[in-house]
């Protein structure tokens, strides 16, 4: 189904639906499937049967796939079942061999004559089973490998495929939940691994690498979205992605539509009112449409939706809603729907706590959000440097800062907004009145760290300046791809003073003065992708992976000013899997990872992250490690890690120009014993020489480096 081979709908039925008659000498008939036979077996008696299965959530441990029984008798058998273990056993044929099975035996099916898988049987997932039964051996292959080998005796040479042809194989019958795909029963002789790899299905999945625009992801899981009025409400991103057993992308037309649900019960939310918006909207040219009324259609395998949500959870006893996205058009399958995570839908954002590092006497269990990246009044200097040396320069001195206590308090500005006409220009001027809050409070912006210091509110506006005041107040509403191609349009034209007048503008409107520091790369970025992106496509419309490589890598390595650390293999893979890209990419899929990779690789070039980023013994920085693997790594083999144990990650859900791409992120065991991901709050603008490992260590929270187990780790040459 990659590279435009489309799969047949018509191929996917249920496994109750299941009914293989082996009445052909081994190349059997089957309903629910495709019905394809291939030919005369070789070397005697015996068959194959090959097939996909999917099994819902719900499937359960002991239970029957796949029944045998006689066209003479209604007595039934197992013939391939799930454990008491999760595993998959696969159990002789009845009429032909010794050690079978018959309708009395009781449960267990371990004590029985079996061939068993070693590892735990998925569940919503698809697995390709494949059995082989002759005179006198079974075998059971999984994914294309040999996982259980058994010897049999026959009951009767002479009578196999006379036997053999009153025996039918008949799926469960509903208590699993399963679906069956591209069944086939071949000869003995056929090769299981080549119907694995010829034709693997379909399953819709969330691209969960790529940004969650507007999303706030807490520690339980809960997304946290900005919903209700439309005064109020901001748009999310989300990205689908249609993708074989195998992860490629399959190339199949299909329109694909969002819908709110409980994600309690799975059931629509519904209006509140006859005459009430839609709870789940889409944008679309400025306008918004009930999500149900405009399906999009999948590109290359993958669609992107703009979303917003009417319905506030407080409204609706404060239960969670999930989005599901589904076929606008065909027979519902779970494996063509796709979730995402239990949302709680709030009036205004609410900011993430951080881990504030820094100072012991300011250390609190309130984590708070305080991250500065850049002084205000270094801004145009920073710029300068980008453009005058051909990189951003880092401050030598360079120090982590204590967020204070948890405040709410309201701050009477007297700087003035700006009343925006058609034209941008300012008619009058009107107080304005800001509110800080803290992590209970309600008014944020769509950042993770959306407080900013108030004497960083300085405004140096210029009255001549190109960039209007409708392009500031958009910038802060709008989400972050909006917020790219704001900044594409302003740096074509606006002078480096402009933009960085346009950043502190832009950190004062929407308080938060994290987005300084994109702003201010904006350019350099920028020109740096479309160099690579030249050097790599030859001025072609895609490029192999493989010969991007190296290019990607001496890029990383310049702007991180990491001469002694290439990306590894696994840093290339988390980049590949944040591109969304196969064997090839094209320029989307490059502008999609170098938005990711240039943030991160700029915040390494920083003094005190470019220390332990270097530092390999032991490894503060493993690598670039999704949320899972750090997740994983602190749970161990043997259950969570004591509490307080560490590891550092870049989020891959925060790209350019969102405010906390390349931010480091400290995931931790906590002494409630759960799991929890902190923001952590740098600020390169104080003097402090000691090193980053040591004021991590000082934080009560913290007590020991945990360790990410990689393999494979080898580096990319530079």
């Amino acid at each position: 189904m990659a590279d435009g081979e489309q799969c047949r709908e018509e191929q996917y039925a249920k496994l109750e639906d299941l009914r293989i008659s082996l009445d052909r000498g081994g190349a059997g008939e089957e309903e629910g499937g495709d019905g394809e036979g291939e030919g005369e077996h070789g070397g005697g008696f015996g068959f194959s049967l090959c097939v996909w299965i999917y099994l819902s959530g719900s499937a359960r441990p002991s239970s029957i796939i796949l029944k045998q029984k006689t066209s003479e008798s209604e007595d039934e058998a197992p013939f391939l079942v799930l454990n008491e273990e999760n595993k998959l056993i696969l159990l002789p044929l009845i009429l032909i061999h010794k050690e079978a099975p018959s309708s009395e035996n009781p449960f267990p099916w371990t004590d029985m004559f079996h061939t068993a898988a070693e590892m735990d049987c998925p569940l919503e997932k698809w697995f390709h089973v494949g059995c082989q039964v002759a005179e006198n051996y079974m075998r059971l292959h999984v994914d294309g490998k040999l996982v259980g080998e058994k010897s049999l005796f026959v009951l009767s040479s002479k009578h196999c495929q006379d036997d053999m042809k009153k025996i039918i194989l008949v799926g469960n019958d509903g208590n699993l939940g399963g679906y069956i795909y591209h069944v086939q029963v071949l000869p003995i002789s056929a090769s299981i691994s080549d119907h694995f790899v010829k034709n693997p299905p379909a399953k819709l999945s969330l691209d969960n690498s790529c940004i969650l625009d507007g999303v706030e992801e807490g520690g339980d899981g809960v997304w946290s979205i900005v919903g209700g009025k439309a005064s109020c409400r901001r748009n999310f991103s989300l990205e689908v992605v249609l993708l074989d057993a195998f992860g490629r992308s399959v190339h199949r037309e299909m329109e694909v539509v969002a819908s709110l649900l409980y994600a309690d019960s799975g059931t629509p939310v519904e209006k509140t009112r006859d005459d009430a918006e839609a709870p789940l909207l889409t944008s679309c040219d400025g306008l918004e449409y009930p999500s149900t009324d405009r399906p999009v259609m999948l590109l290359r395998g993958r669609a992107t939706y703009k979303l917003k949500i009417s319905q506030l959870s407080s409204k609706c006893d404060n239960r969670l809603f999930r989005v599901c996205f589904h076929p606008l058009h065909g027979q519902r399958y779970p494996f063509l729907e796709a979730y995402s995570c239990p949302i709680r839908c709030i009036s205004r954002n609410r900011s993430n706590r951080t881990l504030g590092i820094g100072k012991r006497s300011l250390s609190t269990t309130v984590l708070l959000d305080e991250i500065h990246l850049l002084k205000a009044s270094d801004g145009l200097q920073a710029i300068r440097d980008v453009y005058g040396n051909g990189q951003l320069k880092a401050s030598n001195q360079s120090n982590l800062k204590c967020s204070p206590q948890s405040k709410h308090f309201k701050v009477e500005d007297n700087r003035s907004t700006t009343e925006v006409v058609a034209n941008g220009s300012s008619e009058q001027r009107k107080n304005q009145e800001m509110r800080i809050n803290n992590f209970d409070g309600t008014d944020s912006g769509p950042s993770d760290s959306e407080s900013t210091d108030l004497k960083d509110l300085d405004s140096r506006w210029s009255q001549n300046s190109v960039v209007s005041d409708v392009a500031i107040f958009r910038y802060c509403l709008e989400s972050t791809f909006e917020r790219s191609m704001i900044l594409k349009q302003l740096i074509a034209s606006a002078s480096n003073e402009d933009i960085a007048n346009f950043a502190e503008q832009v950190c004062l409107y929407s308080g938060c003065s994290h987005h300084r520091n994109q702003i201010l790369v904006s350019k350099h970025l920028v020109q740096e992708g479309d160099d690579t992106w030249n050097s790599i496509s030859r001025k072609n419309q895609r490029a192999l992976w493989m010969d991007a490589i190296s290019e990607i890598n001496n890029k990383f390595m310049m702007v991180a000013n990491s001469a002694s650390r290439p990306l590894s293999g696994q840093d290339l893979e988390i980049l590949r899997g944040i591109a969304g890209c196969g064997d090839d990419l094209g320029r989307e899929e490059f502008d999609r990872m170098w938005y990711w990779l240039y943030p991160v690789a700029f915040a390494l070039s920083k003094d005190q992250i470019n220390r332990i980023w270097k530092c390999l013994s032991p490894k503060w920085i493993e690598g670039f490690i999704t949320k899972e693997e750090a997740e994983s790594a602190l749970k161990g083999p043997g259950g969570l890690q004591k509490a307080g144990t560490f590891v550092l990650r870049f989020p891959t859900s925060r790209s350019w120009p969102h405010p906390d791409a390349g931010s480091l992120i400290v995931a931790y065991v906590g002494t409630d014993c759960i799991i929890h991901h902190r923001l952590l709050s740098l600020d390169h603008r104080d003097r402090d020489s000691r090193l980053l490992q040591d004021l991590l260590l000082e934080e009560p929270e913290l007590s020991q480096l945990g360790r990410v187990v990689r393999q494979n780790s080898s580096s990319c040459a530079s």
